[in-house]
């Protein structure tokens, strides 16, 4: 007697999925879908003769339906004030999401537009201008703009994140010592902060090279809103201050970009002085909350990469950075 064997994460098959948004979407039958990625969620370009779209596939039980559904509701709000996103589009019967019947279970996968350009970590200071520009619109967009999702607040991103990592790697370093010493000077920090001069909003909290392409016009798309959620949205610019820093370890590149990123970001719309205030270290409690997205999600990843040595690099370019902004941690 044979029986199935159980599985936690499926491929979809591309050819059959093609099939099954042409279908949906009332596409040609030319249209062609192939796997592009396969990792926290897995995207398949589609194409129908000159048009191009990407399917998501999330991940089992990753994301909610009603997660997914706010996810995409900030993106529709997005589109219709014309900001530069990647957009959803709905099936023949308007619907956005999509109900598939993996192996494991019940996933879930919508269609976006696809953004022009190309991704790449070597970008001019004139396109981190421009960056900067389409993130601050935004924002514009985004500010009082509540998700039923989760919120960054100090629990998420410093307590629970903190936990989870510890019980993830288990044994007493250096490293896990010193990102408990990091989340507990955070915490003291956040507690200092003028809420009233900060703004609020839905945040993208994913915001670097890989989630966004530009062309040589220097048309910025954003895309990947996977983890977006209610918080400051100061977050976002940190966040992509912290990323800019890692990817251009000559300090004077880094800084020059950083200047173009923050001016083309304030063309839009102003930083307030206590978001400029903060900007050097709330980039440190999403880099402590990603860590523990990939211990939580490490199956998912068929990677092994996360080890104590992945450990080891990831706080120093923490430690790189305190260095950089003079940060007592005390």
């Amino acid at each position: 007697m044979t029986t199935e064997f159980p599985v936690t994460n499926s491929t979809l098959s591309a050819n059959k999925l093609g099939e099954f948004i042409q279908q949906k979407y009332n596409l040609s039958k030319n249209t062609e879908c192939k796997l592009f990625r396969a990792g926290m969620n897995h995207v398949y370009m589609v194409t129908d003769v000159n048009i191009k779209f990407v399917f998501r596939v999330y991940t089992f039980d990753w994301r909610t339906k009603i997660e997914i559904a706010e996810e995409l509701r900030l993106l529709i709000h997005l589109n219709k004030n014309e900001t530069p996103i990647s957009f959803p589009i709905a099936d023949h019967s308007n619907e956005y999401i999509q109900e598939l019947n993996a192996p494991e279970g019940k996933r879930f996968g919508a269609l976006f537009s696809f953004a022009a350009g190309i991704k790449s970590a070597k970008f001019t200071p004139e396109t981190s201008f421009f960056i900067g520009q389409a993130l601050a619109k935004v924002h514009k967009s985004t500010e009082k703009f509540a998700l039923n999702r989760i919120t960054y607040n100090n629990k998420v991103l410093l307590i629970d994140s903190i936990k989870q990592t510890r019980e993830f790697f288990k044994k007493e370093t250096e490293e896990i010592r010193y990102l408990e010493k990091t989340a507990t000077f955070l915490q003291n920090e956040f507690n200092k902060i003028k809420e009233e001069q900060i703004r609020h909003g839905a945040v993208h909290l994913d915001v670097w090279f890989d989630n966004m392409h530009f062309t040589e016009e220097n048309k910025v798309t954003l895309f990947d809103f996977d983890f977006c959620g209610n918080g400051w949205l100061c977050l976002d610019i940190s966040y992509f201050l912290f990323q800019l820093f890692t990817t251009n370890p000559n300090e004077n590149d880094y800084q020059i970009k950083a200047k173009k990123f923050l001016n083309g970001y304030e063309t839009v719309t102003k930083i307030s002085k206590e978001e400029k205030r903060i900007l050097p270290f709330v980039c440190l409690a999403i880099m402590t909350y990603y860590i523990s997205v990939q211990c939580d999600r490490y199956e998912n990843w068929t990677n092994i990469f996360l080890n104590e040595d992945h450990l080891k690099r990831f706080v120093s370019n923490l430690k790189r950075w305190i260095v950089y902004h003079e940060i007592d941690i005390k």
